[in-house]
């Protein structure tokens, strides 16, 4: 077993005692409940179409081949930090066996920040996506390798429905054929999520392959300006960087840096 699968099917398990702990009814009723209440939208497909440099900064604490990056690393302190040093918008891990997050992680970030938040996690399920709108995220992940194409198209219409937008992760040629409808954001993770290998050239061959029509990000293993520069070259909109920020002392002061060496 693959560490995808193994967490793919992790999760699958951890969901059916979340379900007993939370019905999906008293979920739904919830939700239900915020769809009443209207609010401002935080579009990320809008917010990287207008940004200049588009990084969607994530907190993270744990990486499954790396361990911990940042055990005591707390989102009400760097989430808002990220904000004012120029992200455009924030990826919050919400799975705690493999990467130390929660979606408390999420709920106490929403208050502090008014940029939209991306839910980073491995939704399989609907009762998920109900989730992610109960704790305020504005989009959610929708990895290719871990749904068959119906199901893909499934989570996206709940989504959409919700008021959520939808960032599809794909890894290679074969998942393509994932775009469609529904989805805001198409992500190119550099990362083999079989192997745990990064490598920026996935997202530079793929990068014509995208229709132009959709906001297009890379994800994983962005080191340098120079790594950015040549994706921003080839048409993306924006980046989704982690663990670099993470490892550093101050993160916000690393995405501060990072973003002054683009310039």
């Amino acid at each position: 077993m693959t560490i995808l699968e193994e967490i793919c099917s992790r999760k699958r398990h951890d969901l059916m005692a979340r379900k007993e702990q939370m019905p999906p009814r008293e979920l739904y009723r919830q939700v239900e409940a915020m769809m009443d209440k209207p609010r401002s939208i935080r579009s990320l497909s809008q917010a990287l179409k207008l940004a200049q440099t588009g990084i969607i900064a994530e907190f993270k604490r744990k990486s499954p081949s790396k361990g911990w990056i940042s055990r005591e690393a707390r989102p009400e302190v760097i989430t808002p930090a990220y904000q004012q040093a120029g992200a455009t918008a924030l990826s919050i891990l919400t799975d705690e066996p493999y990467f130390g997050g929660n979606n408390e992680c999420l709920i106490t970030a929403r208050p502090l920040v008014s940029i939209p938040i991306l839910r980073k996690d491995f939704i399989v399920d609907e009762y998920q996506v109900m989730e992610a709108k109960s704790i305020g995220a504005d989009a959610l992940l929708l990895i290719a390798a871990c749904l068959s194409k119906q199901e893909c198209r499934t989570l996206a219409h709940t989504a959409q429905q919700l008021g959520l937008e939808t960032l599809l992760e794909i890894h290679n040629e074969n998942e393509l054929d994932y775009i469609g409808d529904n989805i805001s954001v198409v992500g190119v993770n550099n990362r083999n999520l079989h192997l745990f290998r990064t490598d920026v050239q996935t997202s530079l061959n793929l990068a014509d392959n995208i229709p132009n029509e959709f906001v297009k990000i890379s994800e994983s293993g962005i080191a340098t300006a120079q790594d950015a520069k040549s994706l921003y070259h080839r048409g993306y909109n924006g980046l989704l960087i982690g663990e670099r920020f993470m490892r550093e002392d101050n993160p916000a002061q690393s995405l501060q840096q990072f973003i002054a060496a683009l310039k």
